[in-house]
This record gives C-alpha cells, structure tokens and sequence, in this order.
C-alpha cells in the first residue's frame, strides 16, 4: 500500500507540468476565440451593409473582404481544434500516468506518444494561428478616411 501511495506521489509531481501546458493552452484557445469573434463581427458589420447603394468597385471590395474573413476564420478554427486535441492528448498523459501508476504497469512509451501528438498539435495550432495573423496584416482593408 505504501509503495502505491509513493508511487502515486510521484506521477502528481510528473503531472504539475502537463497541468501548466493545460493552463498555458486555455490561454490560446481564449486568445483565439477573442481573434474569431472579432472576425464574425467584421463579417456581420460588412454584411449588415445595403449593398444596393455602392457602386460596382465598392461591391467587389466587399466581397474579396468577406472572402478573406472566411478564410481568417477558418484557420482560426482549426488552429483552436488543434490546440483543444494537443490539450486533450496532455490529459491522457496525466490520465496515463497515473493509470500506470495504479495498475504497476509500464505505460512510459504511451505516455511518450501521447505528449508527442500533443506536442504535434500545438506546432499545428501555432502555425495555423501564425498563418492568420500574416493574412489578417497583410490584407488589411481598413483605411483611414
């Protein structure tokens, strides 16, 4: 019982960094979500617009933007699935863990695996995330009247 009980000691001092991975995730996906609703309000902003009053430069203009908003969201929501399955394969770490902990059996190469997928999915949030912000600069449309 005691052996279990050090045993089990042990993998919540292994899990406290997986839980600040945790934390720091939370802290992207709120970073994200506050990036897609800006990008659903533009949308709807434009698209509130009576398009009968602009002339036929302004219309295209509208319409290329609400192309590049479709676009921007959705990297934004892959980018937010990506960072959810990374959090999701840190939790099956630390569920893992602590399974092989109870069990006395060697999950330590399913444990590896997990964080590497986590890990993964990260690289592909952050990416993704990167990949939005350039096309959110360098198509800006917003012009100083």
């Amino acid at each position: 019982m005691e052996s279990h009980i050090a045993e089990i000691s042990r993998v919540i001092q292994l899990a406290v960094a997986p839980v600040f991975l945790l934390t720091a995730i939370a802290t992207l996906v709120a970073t994200l979500n506050n990036r897609l609703g800006r990008v659903v309000d533009r949308r709807r902003a434009l698209l509130e617009r009576p398009i009968e009053h602009l002339d036929g430069n302004e219309t295209l203009v509208i319409h290329a933007e609400l192309a590049l908003l479709s676009r921007r969201a959705r990297l934004v929501y892959l980018s937010i699935f990506s960072a959810v399955l990374g959090a999701l394969f840190i939790c099956l770490v630390v569920a893992s863990a602590f399974l092989a902990a109870l069990i006395s059996f060697d999950l330590s190469r399913v444990v590896a695996g997990l964080f590497i997928l986590s890990m993964l999915a990260l690289v592909v949030a952050l990416s993704l995330f990167l990949r939005e912000v350039y096309l959110a600069v360098s198509h800006s449309t917003h012009v100083n009247r």
